[in-house]
C-alpha cells in the first residue's frame, strides 16, 4: 500500500504531497502537519544526497522509499516494506507519462500553476493508497470529463 506520494524539486520545495496514511506521531507530541513536513524534509535529504550508482530504493523508518528523478523533480513514493519496488517505479513512470500527455511536455511550472489538475490526475490514478487504473487513455479521458463539469 502506498503511504504517501511526494513530488519535490532539487531545492527541497514540495510541489505535490499526497498522504494516504497519516504519519506516525512523533515523540515530541507535535502536530501531524509538522510531522509531515519533517518527514518530507528528511526524505528529500536522503534522496538528493544518494549517489547515482545505488538503487532507487531506500528503507526509511517503517517504509520503503522508491524514487525517480525526472529533470529537476524527484518523484517519491513510500510503501510498505514487503511491496514490490519495480511495480512502484513503473507507477512513478506512468504518472510522469500522464502528466506529460496532459500538459504536452510537462515542466515544474505546469505543476505549480495547475496543481488542482495534477491532483485530479493523481486521484484518478491512485485511490486510497492503491492503484486504481493503469490505462493512460482511460485516466486522461476521466480527467477531461471532470474538466467539462467545471
Amino acid at each position: 500500500m502506498i503511504r504517501f506520494f511526494l513530488l519535490q524539486n532539487r531545492q527541497g520545495k514540495t510541489r505535490l504531497s499526497k498522504w494516504y496514511v497519516p504519519p506516525p506521531s512523533s515523540t515530541g507530541g507535535g502536530s501531524p502537519e509538522a510531522e509531515k513536513a519533517r518527514i518530507e524534509s528528511e526524505v528529500h535529504r536522503l534522496v538528493t544526497s544518494r549517489d547515482k550508482k545505488y538503487t532507487n530504493f531506500i528503507e526509511y523508518a517503517s517504509y520503503k522509499i522508491i524514487y525517480r528523478r525526472y529533470a529537476g523533480l524527484f518523484f517519491t513514493i513510500a510503501v510498505d516494506i514487503g511491496d514490490n519496488e519495480l511495480s512502484y517505479l513503473e507507477t512513478i513512470h506512468l504518472f510522469v507519462e500522464l502528466l506529460d500527455s496532459y500538459f504536452s511536455n510537462v515542466c515544474e511550472l505546469d505543476i505549480v500553476f495547475n496543481f488542482n489538475r495534477v491532483y485530479a490526475i493523481l486521484d484518478e490514478y491512485i485511490l486510497a493508497g492503491e492503484i486504481e487504473e493503469t490505462s493512460k487513455k482511460e485516466i486522461l479521458d476521466r480527467v477531461k470529463v471532470l474538466e467539462k463539469l467545471e
